[in-house]
């Protein structure tokens, strides 16, 4: 597989399985203080989406470097 792609599909995997734990998480902050679920989801969705990307980097290399 093409290095560029193998980056993309780690990538989307990582931030589906985020958001899914993002929403969970959302709406157990919903059932306790409705007014902070908003920017709480916000700032996780965010989140995950910058932090997923050097993650994903990270293991597209790891899993692409030849074995030394």
């Amino acid at each position: 597989m093409h290095s560029g792609l193998a980056l993309i599909c780690t990538y989307v995997a990582l931030v589906a399985v985020g958001n899914l734990g993002v929403y969970y998480i959302g709406l157990a902050v919903e059932s306790g203080w409705p007014p902070a679920s908003l920017p709480v989801f916000l700032a996780m969705f965010f989140g995950v989406l910058i932090l997923a990307w050097p993650l994903a980097v990270t293991i597209t290399e790891k899993a692409i470097e030849p074995d030394k």
